[in-house]
Formats: structure tokens, sequence, C-alpha cells
């Protein structure tokens, strides 16, 4: 793991002296190095005194190498308008860093510093290539949610520490019936919980969103989401005995919430808005799956988070094409795009299809496996399962049908009928989301 760490840290300098597409191109040459040199990894390996990776860290390093490419081919305004391009860079190295840092950690104090410490960048990204001057107050709602979980999480892991004399990740895998306190559950819990987000605690999640930029947008959508759900499958694993006591109550509000925020995107009139809530529901149905600490609901959350993070981000990224040439997110300006530009209307059709869970993408084998699980664990379920997924349908179908039919609102539009790059940009996030379906085997053989 020390290789591409140290990849990273020698790139930092370079910020300032390499040209930006080259700087892009390199971070995407180490995207592949990592996919061709872990293809078989099925236990810990490359080990060294606090990181290292396994099959279930490793999708979530890849994802993230992937992402931060992603996010740098982009986000080519801020190069062609000259707004801090080097600085911009560096920022993105520094989340990269402590992302991996975190998927690699194997000390649980280490985990949790780098775990917060993705923060401190994706707080300056907003605050710094934001839209408007609200970002401001989406940052600090972004800080404050998530610093309000985090010091009790803090006080938790010490506790695990008094019980076990160890704060080894690898080890806690062994370890199946260690009855820690309430308090240690409920703060295990929460700060994960949170940074998901579940229902209640999802207020930040849509006003960061809005006031990102396109790359603030994709890493949370993309990666930040999904530290959430890594944490949850690396605690319970000793956390299981109070789980199948107080599990019910995370699964009942995730459930419930899960609708409430689907009846919600219906009535937003706001692109990236609607992309926001709807992944706070997706992150609901997650959560439900993984409560049931059953392996079908382990497998299909951990399918459903990477295909998410592939899914939402690419929605995001055809929003953004739309408000750079619009200069507005609002449905009522964004219609009728079809008539202008229908090689892009595809791309809405085809991410759209994937996000309300259409065969061939990662979603569908996801959302199989935690229907299969949740109803499996309680039949009362089914009325909640029944509402999210004919409400996951209807505001994707909206989102859909909204922006590409319709009565054209501006000709605008049809001064500039796409780049080369946003079809590249487009395609990396359709294609892995669909074709890694053929290799599904790997997301129900790590437990």
């Amino acid at each position: 793991m020390l290789k591409y760490l140290l990849y990273i840290i020698f790139m930092i300098p370079l910020c300032f002296f390499l040209n930006y597409w080259m700087f892009t191109f390199i971070l995407f040459v180490i995207s592949f190095l990592f996919l061709i040199e872990g293809y078989m990894v099925f236990s810990f390996c490359n080990i060294s005194m606090y990181f290292g990776y396994d099959i279930l860290s490793y999708g979530l390093i890849f994802l993230t190498f992937w992402i931060c490419c992603l996010m740098l081919l982009a986000s080519s305004s801020i190069y062609f308008n000259n707004n801090f391009v080097s600085y911009f860079m560096l920022g993105i190295l520094f989340l990269l860093l402590f992302l991996l840092f975190t998927f690699m950690s194997i000390n649980m104090f280490m985990f949790y510093l780098f775990f917060e410490s993705s923060l401190i960048p994706t707080f300056f990204l907003i605050l710094g290539w934001g839209y408007q001057p609200e970002r401001i107050q989406a940052g600090i709602y972004l800080l404050f949610y998530t610093l309000f979980a985090s010091l009790p999480l803090l006080l938790a892991i010490f506790n695990v520490y008094n019980y076990l004399d160890s704060l080894n990740m690898f080890l806690f895998t062994y370890i199946q019936d260690y009855s820690f306190g309430m308090y240690s559950y409920f703060s295990l819990l929460l700060a994960f919980l949170v940074k998901m987000p579940m229902f209640i605690f999802h207020l930040w999640l849509p006003k960061a969103h809005v006031e990102a930029p396109i790359s603030g947008s994709m890493i949370l959508a993309g990666v930040l989401l999904k530290l959430g759900g890594y944490g949850l499958l690396r605690m319970f694993s000793f956390i299981g005995y109070l789980g199948i006591k107080f599990n019910f109550i995370w699964m009942g509000i995730c459930l419930l919430g899960g609708v409430i925020v689907s009846l919600i995107c219906l009535c937003q009139v706001d692109l990236k808005a609607l992309i926001a809530y709807s992944s706070v529901a997706h992150m609901g149905i997650v959560v439900s799956g993984l409560m049931t600490l059953t392996y079908w609901g382990l497998s299909g959350s951990y399918t459903l988070m990477i295909a998410h993070g592939l899914c939402s981000s690419g929605l995001f990224c055809l929003a953004n094409i739309t408000y750079e040439r619009l200069g507005s997110r609002s449905f009522f300006v964004n219609k009728g795009l079809i008539n202008l530009m229908p090689s892009l209307c595809l791309w809405w059709f085809l991410l759209s299809s994937s996000n309300m869970a259409a065969p061939p993408s990662m979603n569908l084998l996801g959302e199989i496996s935690l229907l299969n699980s949740i109803l499996s664990w309680g039949y009362f379920t089914m009325i909640a399962i029944v509402f999210l997924s004919f409400f996951s349908a209807a505001y994707t179908l909206y989102m859909y049908s909204y922006t590409q039919h319709g009565k054209l609102y501006s000709f605008l539009y049809s001064c500039n009928s796409g780049v080369c790059r946003e079809y590249l940009l487009l395609l990396l996030h359709w294609f892995p989301l669909n074709y890694i379906i053929l290799s599904s085997d790997l997301f129900f053989n790590w437990l």
C-alpha cells in the first residue's frame, strides 16, 4: 500500500508545475495500476503496521480513485476560468489521500482520525469553488452535523480499547460475542448514520450538494456517503449482539424516512436537490439492509453502495452540463432538451434507468439482495418497500421527462452541442456501473 500513498504524496508539489490534463492522466494511470494489482484480493493483504486492505475496502478504494479522476475531468470550467487551478488540484489530492488512509486503516483510532479529516478538504471545496453565497451556510451544516456525532464515537473507541486491549479491525472479525453497553452501541453507530446520512440527520446533505461545485457533489455522492456504510460494516462484526435487540429502531426510521424523502423528491424544482434527496432514499435502503445482519443484507448493501457511487455521481455530472449552458438548475428552465441535444438525452435515459434499478445495472443486483434480506427480516416491511420501489421509479421518471420533454424554454443551449470530454465523462460512469455486474460474485464472496 505504501507505493500508492507515496505516489500521491509525491504528486503534491506537481500540482504547481504540471498541466491540468497531464495531472488528470497521471491519476488515471495510478487507478488502473491499483485495479490490475488487486483483482485477487480475498483476505487482508499488503498489511503494514496500521494500513492494509481486504476485499471490503478494495472496492471502495478503487471507487475513490475513480471518482477523484472523474472529478478532475468534470471540473474543466475551473481550468478554463483559471480559478486557482493549482489549489483545486491540491485540495483533491489531499481529499484522495485522507480517503485512502480511511479505507486502508486497520487501527480503529487511525480510521477515526482520517474519517474526520476528510471533512476539511470537502469543506474548502464547497467554500472555495461553490456557486452561491449560501455555500458558507452549507459548509457549516456539513461540518457541525458531522462533528456533533464524532465525539461520542471517539469515546466509544476508547471504551472498545478498554474492553479488548486492542483497536485492530483485523481482530474484530473473530470477535463475535462481545456485548458492550448501550452507550457504546449507539455511539459507534451514530457518527456513521449521520454520514450516510440516515433520515432525521440528512438535512446537511441537500444543502451541501446544491451549493457545492460539481467536484464537491461527485465526491459527496460517490465516496463520502459510503464512509458511513463502510464504518457500519466494520463495526457490526463486534456489536452484532446488541444489534439483534435494537436494530429494529433504525430500520423503522430508515424505511419510513425513505418513503417520506421519496415524496419530497416529487416536490423538488431544483435538479441537484432532487438527486441529493434520492441519495438519502437509497442510503435508507442500504442502512435497512445492513441492520438485518444477514448475508444477503450485508452483500447487497455493499453492492448498492458501489453502484450508487457511480450512478449518483453521473447524474450530478449531467445536471452540471446543463447548468453550465443554461445557468440554472430549475426544472422550469431545463425543459425540452431532447430537441436541442438528443445525444445527451440518451445519457439522461441510461443513468436515470440505472437510478431506478433497471437491468443490467448493479443497482438492480443490490436492490434485489436488499429486498430479499429486508422482507425475510419481517413481512410488515413490505408496505414500505412497495412505496419505496414505486416512488423511486416515479421521481426518476419525473426528473427525466420534465427535463427532456415539454416546450422549450431557452435556445441558448443550441449554441454548444457538447464536447468529447463530457461524453467520455458520462461513459466512464455508466460503463463500470453496467459492466461490473458480470463479476457480481465478487460482492457475494467477501463475507
